[in-house]
Protein backbone atom coordinates (compact mmCIF):
# COMPACT_ATOMS: atom_id res chain seq x y z
CA UNK A 1 0.00 0.00 0.00
CA UNK A 2 1.42 3.39 -1.00
CA UNK A 3 1.30 6.31 1.39
CA UNK A 4 -0.06 9.49 -0.13
CA UNK A 5 1.20 11.95 2.46
CA UNK A 6 -2.30 13.37 2.92
CA UNK A 7 -3.48 13.68 6.50
CA UNK A 8 -7.14 13.06 7.18
CA UNK A 9 -8.03 15.76 9.73
CA UNK A 10 -10.90 13.63 11.10
CA UNK A 11 -8.45 10.89 12.09
CA UNK A 12 -6.33 13.44 14.03
CA UNK A 13 -9.12 14.41 16.44
CA UNK A 14 -8.82 11.32 18.70
CA UNK A 15 -5.07 11.93 18.98
CA UNK A 16 -5.60 15.62 19.83
CA UNK A 17 -8.11 14.56 22.47
CA UNK A 18 -5.61 12.16 24.08
CA UNK A 19 -2.91 14.87 24.18
CA UNK A 20 -5.30 17.46 25.63
CA UNK A 21 -6.36 15.07 28.40
CA UNK A 22 -2.76 14.14 29.24
CA UNK A 23 -1.82 17.84 29.37
CA UNK A 24 -4.15 18.38 32.35
CA UNK A 25 -2.38 15.89 34.66
CA UNK A 26 -0.23 17.02 37.61
CA UNK A 27 3.46 17.26 36.78
CA UNK A 28 6.18 17.39 39.42
CA UNK A 29 8.87 19.93 38.66
CA UNK A 30 12.42 18.83 38.00
CA UNK A 31 14.60 19.99 40.92
CA UNK A 32 17.51 20.29 38.46
CA UNK A 33 15.80 23.23 36.79
CA UNK A 34 13.89 24.16 33.68
CA UNK A 35 14.65 24.98 30.04
CA UNK A 36 13.62 27.72 27.65
CA UNK A 37 13.86 26.88 23.97
CA UNK A 38 14.20 29.50 21.25
CA UNK A 39 15.15 29.50 17.59
CA UNK A 40 18.05 31.44 16.11
CA UNK A 41 17.01 31.77 12.48
CA UNK A 42 20.19 33.54 11.35
CA UNK A 43 22.45 30.69 12.58
CA UNK A 44 19.77 28.02 11.95
CA UNK A 45 20.14 26.72 15.50
CA UNK A 46 17.99 25.60 18.38
CA UNK A 47 18.98 27.48 21.54
CA UNK A 48 18.21 25.86 24.89
CA UNK A 49 18.80 27.83 28.08
CA UNK A 50 18.96 25.89 31.36
CA UNK A 51 17.82 27.72 34.50
CA UNK A 52 18.05 26.52 38.06
CA UNK A 53 15.26 26.60 40.58
CA UNK A 54 14.41 25.27 43.99
CA UNK A 55 11.02 23.75 44.75
CA UNK A 56 9.00 24.80 47.80
CA UNK A 57 6.71 22.64 49.97
CA UNK A 58 3.78 23.42 47.62
CA UNK A 59 5.68 22.08 44.59
CA UNK A 60 6.26 25.54 43.08
CA UNK A 61 9.49 26.61 41.44
CA UNK A 62 11.11 29.33 43.50
CA UNK A 63 13.92 31.72 42.72
CA UNK A 64 17.16 30.43 44.24
CA UNK A 65 18.20 33.99 45.17
CA UNK A 66 14.95 35.44 46.56
CA UNK A 67 13.01 32.35 47.66
CA UNK A 68 9.94 33.77 45.88
CA UNK A 69 7.80 31.74 43.41
CA UNK A 70 8.96 32.16 39.83
CA UNK A 71 6.43 33.93 37.62
CA UNK A 72 5.61 32.83 34.11
CA UNK A 73 5.95 36.32 32.68
CA UNK A 74 9.64 36.81 33.39
CA UNK A 75 9.33 39.83 35.64
CA UNK A 76 13.07 39.69 36.30
CA UNK A 77 15.71 38.65 33.77
CA UNK A 78 17.57 35.61 35.06
CA UNK A 79 20.90 34.32 33.83
CA UNK A 80 20.92 30.73 32.54
CA UNK A 81 23.19 28.17 34.17
CA UNK A 82 24.22 26.96 30.72
CA UNK A 83 23.20 27.44 27.08
CA UNK A 84 23.04 24.51 24.66
CA UNK A 85 22.95 25.06 20.89
CA UNK A 86 22.59 22.76 17.93
CA UNK A 87 21.21 22.48 14.43
CA UNK A 88 18.98 19.51 15.22
CA UNK A 89 16.93 18.16 18.11
CA UNK A 90 19.20 15.14 18.21
CA UNK A 91 22.37 17.25 18.42
CA UNK A 92 21.01 19.29 21.34
CA UNK A 93 19.59 16.19 23.03
CA UNK A 94 22.98 14.49 22.96
CA UNK A 95 24.63 17.60 24.41
CA UNK A 96 22.06 17.55 27.23
CA UNK A 97 22.33 13.87 28.10
CA UNK A 98 25.84 12.67 27.16
CA UNK A 99 29.28 13.84 28.16
CA UNK A 100 31.42 14.37 31.22
CA UNK A 101 29.22 16.93 32.99
CA UNK A 102 26.31 15.84 35.18
CA UNK A 103 23.03 15.80 33.28
CA UNK A 104 20.91 18.92 33.78
CA UNK A 105 17.86 16.62 33.88
CA UNK A 106 16.91 14.53 36.88
CA UNK A 107 13.46 13.32 35.83
CA UNK A 108 12.68 10.98 32.95
CA UNK A 109 9.33 12.69 32.24
CA UNK A 110 11.18 16.01 31.92
CA UNK A 111 13.64 14.47 29.45
CA UNK A 112 10.78 13.08 27.35
CA UNK A 113 9.00 16.44 27.36
CA UNK A 114 12.19 18.22 26.34
CA UNK A 115 12.74 15.74 23.49
CA UNK A 116 9.23 16.40 22.15
CA UNK A 117 9.75 20.15 22.38
CA UNK A 118 13.10 19.96 20.62
CA UNK A 119 11.54 17.97 17.77
CA UNK A 120 8.76 20.55 17.47
CA UNK A 121 11.28 23.41 17.57
CA UNK A 122 13.39 21.79 14.85
CA UNK A 123 10.33 21.33 12.66
CA UNK A 124 9.45 25.03 13.09
CA UNK A 125 13.01 26.12 12.32
CA UNK A 126 13.18 24.02 9.13
CA UNK A 127 9.74 25.12 7.93
CA UNK A 128 10.04 28.80 8.90
CA UNK A 129 7.17 28.61 11.39
CA UNK A 130 6.77 30.33 14.74
CA UNK A 131 7.72 28.13 17.68
CA UNK A 132 5.85 28.35 20.98
CA UNK A 133 7.07 26.14 23.82
CA UNK A 134 4.35 24.22 25.67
Amino acid sequence: MALTGVINEDSCEPIRSIDEELSTRFISLDPSGYFLITLNESSQELVVEHYGNDIDELGRAIDQETGQPLGCRGERKRAPIKVYKGRTAKEVGIKLTEGDSPSPLSRLDHALYLGRELQKAEFCLRNKKDYIQD
